[in-house]
C-alpha cells in the first residue's frame, strides 16, 4: 500500500513538474518566433474541471502555475498595449482548480476591470470572477470590498458598488469601513435617504471616537443639502408667485413658505444671498457638502 502511495506522489509530482516546464518553455518558444501564444497553446485544456482530475490531488500546484501564467501574460501586455482575450479563460480555469486562490479573485478581477492599456477593460467579467469567489468563499469579506470597487471605479453603478460593501460589511470580521463605504456610494448615487440611514447606522454601531466625528460630519453636510435643496425649490416658487426674489427670509415666512428662520444642523441660520441662492455659514463645518451640491 505504501508503494502505491509513493507512485502515486511521484507521478503527480512529476505531472506537475512537467505542466511547469511546458508553460515555461512556451515561454521562451513564443518570445523567440516575437509572436503571441494561441489560446491553445496556453491553455492546453480549456476546462479547469478537467485538469483538477488529471491533477491527481495537486489542483492547488496547478492552480498556483495557471495564476503565474495569467499574471506574465498580463504583465507582458501592459507593456506592449495589446489585447488581453485569454486572460479571462485563464482566471476560469485557475480558479476551477483552486476555488480558495483568494488572490486570482482580488488582483485578477482587478486586471480584467481596469480600461485598456491598463487591464482588459472587461468590467463585467471581474464582477463575475469576484461573484464566483464569494459564492466559494463567503466568509472573505475583502471580496465584497473588490466587488464595489469594480462597481464603482469600472461599472459606474453606484447602487451595486453600496449593495455590495453593506453585504460585505455583514460578513462576520468586516472592519467596520465597509459599511463607512456603502454610505459613500450611496451619497455618490445621490441617494440622500440612503446615504442618511447608513451614515447614522455607522454612527450607532461604533464606539471609535473618530469614526463617530466623521458620520456626524457626513450626516450634518446630508442634511444639510437636503434641506437647502427643499429652501431652493421654496425660494423658485415664491418668485413664480411675485415675479421677484426674496430679499431676505422674512420674505418667505410672510409669503406662508417657511415657518421660520431655516437653521443648519448646527443650529446656525442659511445665509440668503441677493441672487436668491442659499449657503451656509461657516463652510468648515460642512466638509462633505460639495459633493453632493455639485451632482
Amino acid at each position: 500500500m505504501r508503494s502505491k502511495k509513493t507512485v502515486l506522489i511521484v507521478a503527480a509530482g512529476a505531472l506537475a513538474v512537467c505542466f511547469a516546464g511546458s508553460i515555461f518553455a512556451l515561454d521562451g518558444a513564443t518570445a523567440a518566433r516575437g509572436g503571441e501564444s494561441t489560446l491553445e497553446e496556453v491553455l492546453y485544456l480549456p476546462s479547469g474541471k478537467a485538469l483538477q482530475r488529471l491533477s491527481l490531488g495537486y489542483s492547488s500546484l496547478l492552480a498556483d502555475i495557471y495564476w503565474t501564467r495569467a499574471v506574465q501574460y498580463f504583465g507582458s501586455r501592459v507593456q506592449r498595449s495589446t489585447r488581453y482575450e485569454l486572460l479571462d479563460p485563464l482566471l476560469e480555469i485557475t480558479t476551477d482548480l483552486d476555488p480558495h486562490l483568494i488572490v486570482a479573485y482580488q488582483d485578477g478581477s482587478i486586471f480584467l476591470s481596469q480600461q485598456p492599456t491598463w487591464g482588459a477593460g472587461e468590467p463585467d467579467k471581474a464582477v463575475a470572477l469576484l461573484e464566483k469567489g464569494i459564492r466559494n468563499n463567503p466568509e472573505y469579506w475583502r471580496l465584497y470590498f473588490t466587488l464595489g470597487f469594480v462597481h464603482y471605479v469600472d461599472r459606474h453603478d453606484y447602487k451595486a458598488a453600496e449593495q455590495a460593501f453593506r453585504k460585505g460589511s455583514e460578513v462576520p470580521g468586516a472592519l467596520p469601513w465597509m459599511r463607512v463605504m456603502a454610505a459613500r456610494m450611496a451619497e455618490k448615487g445621490a441617494d440622500l435617504g440612503t446615504a442618511v440611514a447608513l451614515w447614522q447606522g455607522v454612527y450607532n454601531n461604533t464606539n471609535d471616537k473618530e469614526l463617530k466625528q466623521t458620520a456626524t460630519m457626513h450626516l450634518d453636510s446630508l442634511r444639510a443639502d437636503a434641506d437647502m435643496n427643499e429652501l431652493d425649490r421654496r425660494i423658485q416658487l415664491y418668485r413664480q408667485k411675485t415675479g421677484a426674489l426674496p430679499a431676505r427670509w422674512s420674505d418667505l415666512i410672510r409669503a406662508g413658505l417657511l415657518p421660520g428662520i431655516p437653521l443648519d444642523p448646527t443650529g446656525v441660520p442659511y445665509k440668503l444671498e441677493a441672487n436668491g441662492q442659499v449657503n451656509i455659514q461657516d463652510p468648515s463645518k460642512f466638509k462633505f457638502l460639495g459633493e453632493f451640491r455639485n451632482k
